[in-house]
């Protein structure tokens, strides 16, 4: 699976659990956690855009 797709994949499954543990309890501690993460992937995926867009 090329990098761009496997991050998309990778963005959408954590979304997804995010939202799960946040509809249980808006309290969770492992929202913050989740959430930095989901940064992390989120700003590798504008990364590989703007590459893609200087190329």
């Amino acid at each position: 699976m090329p990098y761009k797709e496997h991050l998309e994949q990778q963005i959408e499954e954590l979304r997804s659990h995010m939202y799960e543990i946040y509809k249980n309890n808006p309290e969770d501690e492992e929202l913050l956690k989740i959430s930095q993460e989901l940064d992390e992937l989120l700003n590798r995926r504008d990364i590989q855009s703007i590459k893609a867009l200087i190329k």
